[in-house]
């Protein structure tokens, strides 16, 4: 079976300087049609608003590619069209923000440069897009991909990135009677806790590096900070990946439960959230699970602390709130079973999405 994934590689810092070059005139690109929207709505008051499709900006800006001093082509000047397009509809505005391409502002916008499949090809360890040939530290071996659409993009630091979809096969797992579930429960200090009883604990990382983020950020060292950032990030990354691959590899069934994470981030354990990252944890089980044929729901955690796992009560002496978050282990007053709070959440998790998968009902 065929599906699609996202490569992400780094970019040599040589070829930054013409990168750098397209993303001003993306830049350009992208604020025509911003103004070009807000005038459109402007102009008539008395009417009903017009909201410009891709196609229309497309008709607009063609030409644009051929002008002298412009580093993009056709298709890249097209794919910012159908992003502005897109991004109009999703948030509603008369007008989005603007791309700044001064690097001295603090408003400035790190580079971006979409292109469309076919603009984009490999050969001898090189990428070539529009006449540049660049080379890049090629980690999953390009050759045996199919490029699609995708982008250029620059972080915090400088480097550049290529961002490509491609079609891969997905890895067949052969489900067989009685093959492993598990549920897994996610919370702060322990990220992840399974129905067997296994905990995942990482490192806190911003946490371990905040004393130094902030010297850096009081000595107004902005490469220092910038630094640190990615150095958290990219240790956070690198953790869940390797735990997530651990997961869909030994087991053919997974439930997670369904946390919500943006409104805990509005709560005084925001920074604690956002470090742990289970947004990213799901995203992850979920893609590979999918490219490994694993069964992968996310299921209703509501009482799943609460209620006991043995009897299937909601008993006096379970933990209730967020007053009872220091409560890590309980006593069932109905049957008398002990319970470790999260491993019991994690089964109480599997059960419910095994009674799903057993009624039929898809994940909503």
């Amino acid at each position: 079976m065929e599906t699609v994934k996202t490569l992400k590689l780094r970019i040599k810092d040589k070829h930054a300087k013409a990168l750098l070059a397209m993303a001003r005139d993306v830049n350009t690109v992208w604020n025509f049609c911003n103004e070009t929207q807000y005038r459109s709505l402007r102009r008539y008051t008395n009417k009903p608003q017009r909201w410009l499709s891709g196609f229309d900006l497309q008709k607009l800006t063609n030409g644009f590619s051929k002008c002298d001093g412009v580093y993009i082509g056709s298709s890249t000047q097209q794919a910012v069209c159908e992003e502005f397009a897109t991004r109009l509809r999703q948030f509603k505005k008369q007008r989005l923000n603007w791309r700044v391409s001064n690097k001295t502002s603090p408003k400035y916008s790190l580079g971006w440069i979409p292109f469309k499949k076919g603009a984009l090809t490999y050969k001898n360890g090189q990428v070539r897009f529009k006449g540049i040939h660049m080379s890049l530290w090629d980690s999953y071996g390009l050759s045996k991909y199919e490029f699609r659409a995708g982008s250029f993009n620059e972080d915090s630091r400088g480097r550049w990135y290529l961002n490509v979809v491609v079609k891969c096969q997905t890895e067949a797992k052969p489900v067989q009677y009685g093959a492993s579930a598990i549920g897994i429960d996610l919370g702060l200090k322990t990220l992840a806790t399974d129905s067997n009883g296994g905990k995942f604990e990482p490192k806190q990382w911003y946490r371990e590096s905040e004393a130094a983020l902030g010297i850096a950020q009081r000595a107004r060292k902005k490469a220092r900070v910038r630094a640190i950032h990615a150095k958290i990030a990219n240790q956070r990354k690198d953790a869940i990946h390797k735990e997530t691959t651990r997961l869909v590899k030994a087991h053919a069934i997974i439930f997670v439960g369904n946390v919500n994470a943006k409104a805990l981030a509005k709560t005084p354990m925001a920074k604690s959230v956002h470090d742990a990252a289970w947004t990213t944890f799901r995203t992850q089980l979920k893609y590979k699970a999918m490219r490994q044929c694993v069964v992968f729901e996310e299921i209703n955690e509501a009482f799943s602390t609460q209620t006991c796992s043995c009897c299937g009560k909601i008993p006096a002496s379970s933990p209730k709130g967020r007053a009872s978050l220091r409560i890590r282990a309980w006593i069932c007053s109905e049957c008398g079973a002990t319970h470790d709070r999260d491993t019991n959440a994690a089964k109480n998790i599997l059960a419910a999405g095994l009674r799903r998968l057993a009624a039929g009902i898809p994940a909503l």
